[in-house]
């Protein structure tokens, strides 16, 4: 089968995603350690609002929770203290040193994978709760990591994740990687973005809705972050904080899939940034034993 042009462009991207991530893992844990590590490491987004308060992944006694980009594994470890069996995947060699380092003594509660969010190492039907706090769906191609995450998810199984809202991409400067107060873009012409070091795919909020229905997900809640005067965040700086008080910077999607296959949609032509894409499936080398 011939490449086509949006698989050179993912191949692209993934490439330079995870050169990025290989270079800049020691600063960035150097950076954010301290705001991640705020709340026993289970917080949303730039503002890290703690989980206890959103409560978006429930109760996870006993439940199978698969971590999509979990860097550190500061939020694996802090679930399977609460009885969750929990499994962190990433795509970093360097990310995964920093996850034994955190788990060190604890090794074992948490089950570690070197794989990419497109090509997930495990069956279908595997996890209760797939979850991903600006981790691997930041950077990977979601028109392929959303029917994978569904994929491996039991029917009734939950998908959450953060991510940057479309209305944040329309002022993104790529040149800066910083925030204009001008719009940059027009909406609907959201896609591969490149920036400095890393390139994130934008997809409209249709272009979302489209895609989770796609892949048999029902959206139960969507939460737009509003900081506080006074909050703080290490991942932007004042000016972008002021911006993010009038703008919605993030989105917290909450889905759940369906107890039946995803819908056909033969007699009504998807969505063009939704249509599910054939999958290259590749070789994924497994960090921390089997599972």
């Amino acid at each position: 089968m011939a490449t086509t042009r949006a698989d050179l462009l993912y191949r692209r991207a993934a490439r330079r995603n995870k050169a990025f991530w290989e270079k800049s893992s020691v600063s960035y844990e150097r950076t954010h350690a301290r705001a991640l590590k705020k709340y026993g490491g289970m917080a949303w987004g730039f503002w890290r609002v703690p989980e206890r308060r959103l409560r978006l992944l429930g109760d996870v006694r006993g439940k199978k929770i698969l971590e999509l980009g979990c860097g550190a594994a500061r939020w694996s470890l802090a679930l399977s203290r609460m009885r969750a069996i929990a499994v962190g995947i990433d795509t970093s060699w360097m990310q995964l040193r920093h996850a034994l380092r955190v788990l060190g003594k604890d090794r074992a509660r948490v089950s570690l994978f070197r794989a990419s969010a497109e090509t997930l190492p495990f069956k279908d039907g595997t996890f209760d709760i797939a979850f991903c706090d600006f981790g691997a769906l930041t950077f990977a191609d979601p028109e392929r990591a959303i029917p994978e995450a569904s994929r491996v998810l039991r029917p009734g199984g939950r998908l959450v994740f953060a991510q940057s809202s479309p209305i944040r991409f329309l002022f993104e400067v790529e040149t800066g990687e910083t925030i204009s107060s001008k719009l940059q873009r027009d909406y609907f012409s959201l896609g591969w973005l490149r920036f400095p070091e890393t390139t994130e795919r934008a997809l409209t909020y249709s272009g979302w809705i489209h895609l989770f229905r796609e892949s048999g997900l029902v959206v139960e809640d969507l939460l737009e972050t509003r900081p506080g005067p006074s909050d703080r965040s290490s991942y932007l700086n004042p000016r972008e904080e002021r911006w993010a008080r009038r703008w919605p910077l993030e989105c917290l999607w909450s889905l759940r899939k369906g107890s039946s296959s995803p819908p056909s949609h033969a007699a009504s032509p998807a969505h063009p940034e939704s249509r599910r894409r054939r999958r290259e499936l590749e070789p994924t080398t497994r960090q921390g034993g089997q599972y």
